[in-house]
């Protein structure tokens, strides 16, 4: 029988990129089904905005299972979490969240290295592979590395410490490699020729089309906070205006096409 979580993985087989939006709650999650959105990612950042936390590793690990739970309760589609680093670096403290987020209706996690040892971080990979798989599910473990985003090193030498990486995490059992930060078609191309799972890009300003990125070799494209910060961007400027003179024609204009919640979570 084909699970979500096998139907998660054949969304990167390609030829298409995966386009996924990325949530921070059940009604942003809904919503993005409801746009035609194959499955649904969750922005770490974002989550941990909605929630009053700063992004870093700094969301209570019992937040997140919230918020995880809460979106899988109201879509049908994939759902993969973004946990950062995985609040943690204690194996067997990272075996309990991996086992938590599968129990609470992900198939799928970003768990990012950042400025840890990579060495180490292929043991956390390692270590959610083997948990996902005490919870019988075959967790789609995207394995995110921040050679670009930090900044860790310049031109080849930081295309070839990403693939040292992205080897590295594979070797450890990850799905896919997740590298933000990159745009150039000529890198982006490079990457996905030089990493043998599914390449997976940020979208940013300078991002070519998803077509575009298919024909690159790339199979994932994140909308990381965009989502967010356009939701929550249109209701500080309609707020705003709202203050000045009580208009209330910024949140009518911005909320106009929103649909009947009360009827799609009824």
């Amino acid at each position: 029988m084909t699970t979500t979580a096998d139907r998660f993985h054949a969304l990167h087989a390609g030829p298409d990129v995966l386009v996924l939006p990325n949530a921070w709650d059940a009604a942003s999650a809904a919503l993005m089904e409801d746009a035609g959105a194959r499955a649904v990612a969750t922005s770490s950042a974002a989550v941990a905005w909605g929630r009053g936390y700063a992004d870093g590793d700094a969301l209570p690990v019992s937040v997140l299972i919230d918020v995880v739970a809460g979106i899988a309760r109201v879509i049908k589609v994939p759902l993969t979490a973004d946990i950062e680093g995985g609040y943690t670096d204690d194996l067997p403290t990272l075996a309990e969240t991996i086992k938590a987020v599968v129990g609470a209706g992900a198939v799928g996690v970003n768990l990012e290295d950042g400025l840890r040892d990579p060495t180490l971080h292929a043991r956390k990979v390692e270590t959610a592979r083997t948990a996902a798989g005490q919870a019988g599910v075959n967790l789609f473990i995207n394995a995110r590395t921040d050679v670009y985003l930090k900044g860790l090193a310049g031109g080849e030498a930081a295309l070839a410490e990403t693939l040292r990486r992205a080897a590295l995490y594979a070797e450890a059992g990850a799905s896919g490699i997740f590298v933000p930060m990159p745009v150039e078609e000529d890198l982006l191309s490079k990457l996905a020729a030089g990493i043998a799972l599914p390449v997976n890009a940020m979208g940013r300003p300078g991002m070519p089309s998803a077509s575009r990125l298919a024909r690159l070799g790339v199979r994932r494209l994140s909308s990381a906070t965009g989502p967010f910060r356009a939701a929550y961007g249109a209701m500080l400027a309609a707020t705003r205006t709202y203050l000045e003179d009580g208009d209330t024609t910024g949140f009518a204009a911005s909320g106009k096409d929103l649909p009947d919640l009360n009827d799609r979570f009824g």
